[in-house]
């Protein structure tokens, strides 16, 4: 079926069918496997002698007949001594080769391969045709201004809405739970670190001190050090952050360190 591929000279497809084929002749046990393969070593074959009939020489075209029987008289083919069962084999003529033939023409074709090979071009021969210019694609230039803005896309703006929607919510309800402890018990302050941590997640009060940050921010809480320098936490009175706001210096910037250990 793939016959015209084969016997491309560029295709190794005949050499890859070969060794499939030895590797499935190793597993041959039925008559019939056998001779399947035999067919598919005739087949091969004939693709094989096309494949080599097609190569040229320099000079003159290959025969593969005339190299084959050069072959055979060079290694001293004895055609006298010509078994009988084989003398009339469908005209074809046989004869006897010594036991040193292969030898011999080894040894032969041995010191040719020790030669440099000639010279030839692999692509042809050179052509002293300048090459094509190839037409220039002029870019388009970048607009300035506003037109370089480009629309986000609608997923993504749905996901970073929904992802502030939910932190407001969280500071929201953190806030709300500040406010009812202080409305219940108002002298007691709350540790900060009663607040936040999570005894059993590092990463949800990771998330805690993220959230109340924003509180402490937006002025509705603030942070004070009891009588054992530890931070406590509790809710701003009425415009007391919003007047904080205003006044120069009244919050500093503080950067937390908690690691994992230290959470345990």
């Amino acid at each position: 079926e793939n016959r015209e591929d084969i016997l491309c000279s560029k295709s190794n497809r005949l050499t890859e069918a070969l060794e499939e084929a030895n590797k499935l002749f190793s597993g041959v046990s039925c008559a019939r496997e056998a001779a399947l393969d035999a067919q598919f070593l005739v087949l091969a074959s004939n693709l094989g002698k096309e494949k080599a009939n097609e190569l040229h020489s320099e000079m003159t075209a290959f025969d593969s007949l005339a190299f084959a029987e050069d072959l055979l008289t060079f290694m001293g083919i004895n055609r006298i001594e010509v078994e009988e069962d084989h003398s009339d084999s469908e005209g074809i003529s046989g004869g006897y080769l010594p036991s040193n033939a292969w030898h011999k023409l080894g040894e032969e074709t041995e010191k040719y391969f020790r030669r440099a090979p000639s010279f030839h071009y692999m692509l042809g021969s050179f052509k002293s045709d300048p090459p094509v210019p190839r037409q220039r694609i002029e870019r388009q230039k970048k607009a300035t201004g506003r037109e370089e803005r480009r629309a986000m896309p609608a997923q993504l703006k749905k996901m970073e809405e929904s992802h502030q929607e939910a932190t407001e919510k969280e500071v929201e309800r953190i806030l709300g739970l500040l406010q009812t402890h202080f409305k219940n018990d108002p002298d007691t302050p709350i540790s900060f670190f009663d607040l936040v941590i999570d005894p059993n997640s590092f990463a949800r009060t990771v998330e805690n001190i993220f959230h109340v940050s924003f509180i402490i921010r937006d002025g509705f809480a603030r942070l004070k050090l009891d009588d054992d320098e530890l931070p406590i936490i509790e809710p701003s009175k009425d415009n007391e952050g919003r007047e904080d706001d205003h006044s120069a210096g009244a919050r500093n910037q503080v950067v937390i360190s908690l690691n994992h250990q230290e959470w345990k």
